[in-house]
C-alpha cells in the first residue's frame, strides 16, 4: 500500500516521502475497524521534530517509520465484534499518513458527523491538542489570555480559548499568521518586532491570566521577567508549555515571586474530539483559514523538506488521497 514513511538519507540527513510498497495491515478482528485513507493532515511540530532528531523524535534504528496523528479515513471492513462503527461510517483517527489502517472502534478516534467537512477533519489533531491544553490550564470565562505563536496549534489555542470565554492576545513575528488569528477571532494581536515589544505592547495588554508558548522560541525570560513583579502574568498565573524543547530553563525568582503554576499537556482524548467536533459544528473553532496546502501523497517529498527547511512556508497543510 501507498505510505508516507520517514527514513534515513545516505548522508544520514532524515527525509519522509511517500513508498508504494509498504506492508498492508492485517484484516480486521474482533472490535477492529479496517479504513480507507480520504485525507490525512501535517502535524507541522511533531512530523518537523522528527525531521531534526528533536527532543521527541523516533531514534535512527526505528526507522523507516510512519509518523503522523491526523488521518480521515472510510470504514471499508469491520470485526464480528464492532457495536457502534460500520462500513461507510467516516472517521478521524490518531493515525500515519497510510493508504490503509486498522484500529480498535474504541482507539483514539471519533465518527465525524455529517456537517463536519472531512478536509477540515484532517487538522483535527492539532485543533484537538490545542483543545486539549485550554482545558487542561482550566480555562474559563473572563480570563486574560495570551498566546505566543500563530502557527496551526497557536491558531487552534487562541480559537479554544476564546469558545472558553477568554479575552484572547496572539502575537508572533509573521504578521500574515497574526491577520488570520485575528479573522478566527483573536480579540487582539500583536507583531513581535524586537525585544521591546514584550515590555511594550505585549505587557501593556496584559496582565495575563493564562499564557500559551505555543511557538518554541526562548522567549520565557521575556514573559517573566528576571526578578517578581516583571511577570506579564498576574500572580498564581497559569503558563502553558506546547512546544517542544528539550529542556525547559526561566528564571526561578521571578517565578516563585508571583508564585507561577507551569502545566504541562500531552496530546489528547476522545472525549477533546467530541467536544471539538461540536465547536466546529457550532461556528466557533473554525478551520478553513488555516488550511494553506491540499495536495497528492505524491508531492510529500517536497512538503517535508520545506518542513524541514522552510518551516514559515507552512501551515495547514493536508494530503488528499481520493
Amino acid at each position: 500500500m501507498r505510505a508516507l514513511i520517514m527514513k534515513l538519507r545516505p548522508d544520514g540527513s532524515r527525509e519522509k516521502t511517500m513508498v508504494s510498497d509498504w506492508p498492508d495491515p492485517p484484516a480486521p478482528v474482533a472490535n477492529q475497524v479496517k479504513t480507507r485513507a480520504l485525507l490525512t493532515g501535517v502535524t507541522n511540530g511533531t512530523e518537523r521534530n522528527n525531521l531534526l532528531r528533536g527532543n521527541y523524535a523516533m531514534p535512527d534504528e526505528a526507522l523507516p517509520a510512519g509518523c503522523g496523528y491526523q488521518n480521515v479515513g472510510e470504514v471499508i471492513e469491520a470485526g464480528p465484534e464492532v457495536r457502534d462503527l460500520a462500513v461507510g461510517d467516516v472517521l478521524f483517527m490518531s493515525q500515519d499518513h497510510a493508504e490503509t489502517c486498522v484500529v480498535p472502534e474504541d482507539a483514539l478516534l471519533v465518527k465525524l458527523p455529517p456537517d463536519v467537512e472531512p478536509t477540515h477533519a484532517a487538522l483535527f489533531g492539532m485543533a484537538a491538542v490545542a483543545l486539549h491544553d485550554v482545558r487542561r490550564a482550566e480555562t474559563k470565562l473572563g480570563d486574560r489570555v495570551l498566546v505566543v505563536g500563530a502557527g496551526p496549534i497557536g491558531q487552534f489555542t487562541a480559537q479554544a480559548a476564546r469558545a472558553a470565554g477568554a479575552h484572547v492576545t496572539v502575537v508572533d513575528l509573521d504578521e500574515r499568521r497574526l491577520a488570520v488569528a485575528a479573522e478566527c477571532g483573536a480579540h487582539r494581536t500583536i507583531p513581535v518586532t524586537g525585544d521591546d515589544t514584550w515590555s511594550g505592547p505585549i505587557r501593556d495588554a496584559g496582565p495575563y491570566d493564562v499564557v500559551f508558548e505555543d511557538s518554541g522560541a526562548a522567549v520565557l525570560e521575556s514573559l517573566l521577567g528576571r526578578t517578581w513583579g516583571q511577570s506579564v502574568l498576574v500572580p498564581r498565573g497559569r503558563l502553558v508549555l506546547i512546544a517542544g524543547r528539550f529542556d525547559v530553563n526561566y528564571p526561578f525568582n521571578a517565578a516563585q515571586g508571583c508564585e507561577l503554576t507551569v502545566l504541562h499537556a500531552g496530546h489528547f482524548t476522545r472525549d477533546d474530539l467530541g467536544v471539538l467536533c461540536g465547536l466546529v459544528t457550532s461556528g466557533a473553532v473554525r478551520v478553513g483559514p488555516i488550511l494553506q496546502d491540499l495536495v497528492k501523497p505524491e508531492e510529500a517529498g517536497g512538503i517535508y523538506d520545506r518542513l524541514r527547511d522552510e518551516p514559515a512556508s507552512l501551515f495547514g497543510t493536508v494530503f488528499d488521497w481520493r
